[in-house]
């Protein structure tokens, strides 16, 4: 096959480098210089398709290995991922996609078909933590490891957890930081979590280290926390945000409040974008179902209105592109394993995803925000900030 003009247009729009088009029939450079990379194209990419959705084309081209890219695709996805407000995407089209509905039958179904993988599956990657959020690394050597248990504990200590109290973890995932919790402070914890596979491995977790008295995890919606009868001295949420929609973000709050004592502090770990934005096709229809990134700006405009004041705001956005990177090499060295367990399409998905979302991250396309608050205002709290 040929290359066409409006193929070499459009690539070179959202790729601001010199690269390498290459078909059977043909080898096409694009853009003026040494090109810094070569794709090729097994099969024609639909102009229909590509003036729908950038991202759905490309990427499905890639799951399907009628794209290729030689080299390391992180690299390749970094030099134009800071390119994606040029990327095209047919809001009509893709209404049903990109405006799912928010009601608990649907975001349940939605969450679950992300995190019900597989436990299995996620340890072959994941680090002994089970940890599936950005880590915190302190120190350049730490390692994968090193900066989620790192993380949690920056976390912990912005709470400043006193024994004896009540911590709730929204969206509690395996239950590390619970745990973690309950080790260093001696409190009460409880999990919540929509993934009946992550509430399993969690109570077994609990179970080995002895902790079945201090830990409880429950498989509930947070929009259950206000009529739970529930209340707790704190409150975390690390990665869950995401998925409640926009819609959903004031009943979010008003839920954390309805169960979170008056003084008591709430930390909100999220992924955040500089502007509100409905989500990306391809990840919304293969990695995260219904997943909406927040804007900074309209998560802090909604906090005077449960009276939550504002304590500290700290962003871990190159925190978050190296613990993809991390993420993507533990998955590299498995892959074989992972080909076996999950098949090609669904491995070469997955890398995708990795990497390109550690070069969104990169380009600063998404942030990762921690946000601490108080649940009105609290004089007792350290005059200096704690970490």
């Amino acid at each position: 096959m040929k290359t066409d003009s409006f193929l070499t247009e459009y690539l070179g729009n959202i790729i601001p480098c010199t690269f390498v088009l290459k078909t059977d029939e043909e080898t096409t450079t694009v853009g003026k210089g040494t090109p810094e990379f070569t794709v090729t194209l097994n099969k024609p990419l639909s102009k229909k398709e590509l003036l729908t959705s950038t991202s759905l084309a490309l990427g499905e081209a890639y799951m399907h290995k009628d794209l290729e890219v030689d080299g390391d695709l992180y690299e390749v996805l970094d030099k134009f991922m800071g390119q994606m407000g040029k990327f095209t995407t047919n809001k009509s089209v893709l209404h049903k996609l990109l405006f799912t509905s928010s009601s608990k039958k649907n975001q349940a179904k939605e969450v679950t078909s992300h995190y019900d993988i597989g436990n299995d599956f996620y340890k072959l990657w994941l680090d002994e933590t089970m940890s599936y959020s950005c880590g915190y690394f302190k120190e350049a050597s730490d390692t994968l490891y090193e900066a989620q248990v790192n993380k949690v504990h920056h976390i912990l200590d912005k709470l400043q957890l006193q024994e004896g109290q009540t911590l709730l973890d929204i969206g509690c995932g395996w239950g590390f930081l619970l745990m973690e919790a309950v080790k260093k402070y001696k409190v009460k914890g409880v999990g919540i979590t929509l993934s009946t596979e992550q509430a399993k491995e969690f109570e077994e977790r609990a179970r080995k280290a002895g902790m079945e008295d201090s830990l409880e995890v429950k498989v509930m919606d947070y929009r259950d926390l206000e009529k739970s009868g529930m209340a707790f001295d704190r409150a975390v949420s690390v990665g869950m945000i995401e998925h409640v929609g926009r819609d959903n973000y004031q009943t979010f709050m008003k839920n954390v409040d309805a169960v979170l004592k008056p003084q008591g502090l709430f930390l909100l770990h999220c992924i955040t974008a500089q502007k509100e934005h409905p989500g990306d096709p391809w990840i919304r229809k293969y990695i995260f179902p219904g997943g909406t990134v927040p804007s900074l700006r309209e998560l802090v405009n909604l906090l005077p209105d449960y009276n939550f004041y504002t304590l500290d705001i700290e962003s871990l956005r190159r925190h978050y592109n190296r613990t993809l990177l991390c993420w993507r090499d533990n998955f590299t060295a498995r892959r074989e394993e992972i080909m076996d367990m999950m098949g090609e399409e669904f491995t070469r998905m997955w890398e995708l995803y990795l990497d390109s979302c550690a070069a969104t991250f990169h380009n600063g396309i998404i942030d990762l925000h921690q946000i601490l608050v108080s649940k009105g205002v609290n004089n007792d709290l350290p005059m200096r900030r704690v970490v």
